[in-house]
Parts: structure tokens; C-alpha cells; sequence
């Protein structure tokens, strides 16, 4: 893929090498500082990943489990306590001078927990370093879908199952204790415990009742800052003629201004690159989105005028990489704010708890509530697939006994 800036296209590649090579282009001293942070990173990396996320869990027995069995990798990371506590821009301030390198780590940081580098955990960072250097990024064929499909077989396997269109109406609290759900047909299921992988302010405000939660509990949720929504732009263009497409852009329309204003930078993904039965014979699948408030935005006589004028930044960006895209649409489908409110029934359509390296951290799976436990971006470890997964994995290690665990190790 390519990171496109006003003054020129960066590469980015697997290898570390090469990488640090194509930053060199722009800025040899830059480069080179670059090194010395990626380089503290990849020591954080080494030793986090040597304790595997299908070991861990979020109650007092995950000490034991780490004294037992990975002991060798918490040696390695007692030096490095204040780095996993700390931000990448903590680390950044302590190598890196170079205005251009800066700008390129909080894109970076952006790019993957919507916060700056100040605002990143450095675990984070490292890890997203660490896999980039270790091998070229995979890409799932049949999409992010196909992962959405391997959770879904993972939940099959072991006797769950999945019941679309059946949204939960209320979680239902008995003297202190989760004892189901009501659904919103009227159904009621009784169930020991209950997860919620809904955010953090629709469990607090649509899914209990203010007098089911400890009112302290309450606000500190309803407290937590929340990341704006998005801009969507889905198409289905004219692949005819188009040579040499890399599948994933990033297009920072002006350098002078914050990476985080809505419509500055914008993400794009172009997954028949890789995939070509994702769309029809000799066409392309394109996604791009941008950061966009939810405030401001509402069901009227000019919503669709709004919602092709804040589309423009989306358009102009993937300009820049086919230049000719507006004339080989043949499908066209442009989201919202309200469109990601909607459909993914999520709180303002918000991409996640906007929590920043050392001003909180995000919750575990419990709460004050006995049989409620919570999952999803707005539990530990945080936002993405990848940290939402792993949430799950922290709420079903601490169900269960320990040793149930290990058989899966």
C-alpha cells in the first residue's frame, strides 16, 4: 500500500528495511530516528508476544499462570514496565526530532486506535511493528467478511449459536444479579450470565435501567469521550485499463492540518487487488471512509445534498490514486454518521471509547452488576477486530478454570 502526502507517495513495505529506505527518501534524518524508536518497539514486541493472548485472562489467577508458565518472557518485560504503561508518543519525544517522521508515527498511531501518538498505548504501536516486520500483511481471501465467518464457525463449533435480527431490548437485573435478556419481540431468555458487546454507553443507557447499575458506575461509563463516526464510500467501478493498484491508500489531503480533522485523511481499501471474485469480471470493490462527527447530522430534505458534499473529500482522494474513478462507477453507495449509527447499532456511530495512553485505561470484562460481563472496543484491549477478539478470549478464559485454558495453549 501507499501513504499519499501533499509532497509525494510513501511506500510501505513489509520489510523493515526497505521501509526505513522509502522514509529516507523524504527525510534521511528522519529515517534514521525512525530506527531507534521502531527499535525500542520491536524489544516490547519480543517480549509481550512471547506471552500468546489465549493465556490471558482478567482475574487474580492470570498471576499464577504467568509465574507458571512464562516466566522467561517477564523477565524480559520488568525493564520495560514504563513502556507498556506509556504512550508511543512518549517514546517518540525520546528519538524522534524530525517534523516529517512525527507526523508519519501519529498517522500511524491514528490509523490503528483513532488517537495520536500521545494518545496510542505503546503495546499497541509495537505490536502493529513488530507483525509488519516479521512478515508481508495477510490479507483474508473472501474479505473481512471471511473473518467475521471463522468467529462465527468458532462459535458454532462448541454448541453456540448466532440469532440475526433478534436485538436485545434489556438485559434483566434481579436484586443486583444479570438473570437474561428481553428481547425486543418480547421474547425473554434466562440465562447465569450474560455478555454484552454492545459499547460501553448503549449497555449503560439502553440495555439496564439507571436503577440496576451503581449510580458511581453509571457516570464514570456515560463519562468515558467517544471517537467520531465516519464518512463511507462504497463503489463498484471499471477495472479496464487500470495497471500496478496496490490495495490499501491513505490520503492526507493537507499537510497543514491535524491528521484527525474530519475529511484530512482518508482511508482506502481496494480488496480485489487481492480477492478478485469479491467483485464481478472486470470490475473493482473500493471502500474508502474519513472521520466525520455525528453531531449535526439528521433525517430531513437535505440529507442527501449533505451526504454527497461531505463525500467530496473521499472522491478527491481516491483521485488521486485513479484519476479517472468518478467516470467508471457502476455501483454507489455513501454512508453516514447515521448510517453507522444504524446499522451497526452503535452509540453516535462512534468508532470507539476515545481513551488516551495515561489518562485511563480501557475496562475489563466485568462489571458491578454479578453475571454481567462486558466485551467488545469498549473493553480491553480496545478497538479493532483483532482487540475485540481478544476481548472476547479475556471473558471466556476468566469464566472458566484455568487449566481449561491451557488445553487450547
Amino acid at each position: 500500500g501507499h501513504y499519499h502526502f501533499p509532497e509525494g507517495s510513501l511506500p510501505i513495505y513489509a520489510n523493515a528495511k526497505k521501509y526505513l529506505d522509502a522514509v529516507a527518501e523524504f527525510t534521511p534524518q528522519g529515517a534514521q530516528e525512525l530506527q531507534q524508536f521502531q527499535q525500542k518497539l520491536l524489544v516490547l514486541y519480543e517480549a509481550l508476544r512471547g506471552i500468546p493472548v489465549v493465556a490471558l485472562r482478567s482475574d487474580w489467577q492470570l498471576i499464577p499462570v504467568l509465574l507458571s508458565r512464562y516466566w522467561p518472557s517477564l523477565l524480559k518485560l520488568l525493564p520495560l514496565l514504563g513502556a507498556i504503561g506509556g504512550s508511543a508518543g512518549q517514546l517518540m519525544d525520546r528519538d524522534v526530532r524530525d517534523p516529517w517522521v512525527r507526523r508519519l508515527i501519529d498517522l500511524e498511531c491514528f490509523l490503528l486506535s483513532g488517537l495520536k501518538a500521545h494518545g496510542t498505548v505503546a503495546p499497541e504501536i509495537a505490536f502493529m511493528i513488530g507483525e509488519r516486520s516479521r512478515s508481508a500483511i495477510e490479507y483474508p481471501v473472501g474479505g473481512s467478511g471471511a473473518i467475521v465467518d471463522a468467529l462465527v464457525r468458532g462459535l458454532q463449533r462448541w454448541g453456540g449459536v448466532l440469532r440475526l435480527g433478534t436485538p436485545v431490548e434489556q438485559i434483566l437485573v434481579k436484586s443486583g444479579t444479570a438473570t437474561g435478556v428481553r428481547l425486543q419481540n418480547g421474547e425473554i431468555i434466562h440465562a447465569p450470565i450474560v455478555i454484552s458487546n454492545a459499547t460501553i454507553w448503549d449497555t449503560y443507557t439502553k440495555l439496564l435501567r439507571p436503577e440496576d447499575v451503581p449510580e458511581a458506575d453509571r457516570k464514570i461509563a456515560l463519562s468515558t469521550p467517544a471517537i467520531d463516526s465516519f464518512m463511507h464510500l462504497h463503489l463498484g467501478i471499471k477495472a479496464e485499463g487500470i495497471e500496478g493498484l496496490t490495495g490499501h491508500h491513505v490520503v492526507v489531503h493537507d499537510s497543514n492540518i491535524d491528521i484527525t480533522v474530519p475529511g484530512n485523511t482518508c482511508m482506502i481499501s481496494i480488496p480485489t487487488v487481492w480477492d478478485a471474485n469479491l467483485a464481478p469480471p472486470g470490475h473493482h470493490a473500493i471502500h474508502a471512509y474519513t472521520l466525520e462527527p455525528y453531531a449535526g447530522w439528521e433525517y430531513g430534505e437535505f440529507y442527501q445534498e449533505k451526504k454527497r458534499a461531505r463525500a467530496q473529500s473521499l472522491f478527491q482522494a481516491l483521485e488521486k490514486i485513479i484519476p479517472d474513478v468518478r467516470s467508471r462507477i457502476v455501483l454507489e453507495s455513501i454512508g453516514t454518521p447515521l448510517t453507522h449509527a444504524r446499522f451497526l447499532r452503535r452509540y453516535q456511530g462512534t468508532y470507539g471509547p476515545a481513551i488516551a495512553a495515561g489518562t485511563g485505561t480501557f475496562p475489563g470484562p466485568k462489571t458491578a452488576i454479578k453475571g454481567l460481563y462486558r466485551v467488545g472496543d469498549s473493553t480491553m484491549p480496545g478497538i479493532g477486530i483483532p482487540a475485540v477478539a481478544a476481548s472476547g478470549i479475556l471473558c471466556a478464559n476468566t469464566l472458566v478454570n484455568p487449566d481449561l485454558t491451557a488445553q487450547f495453549l
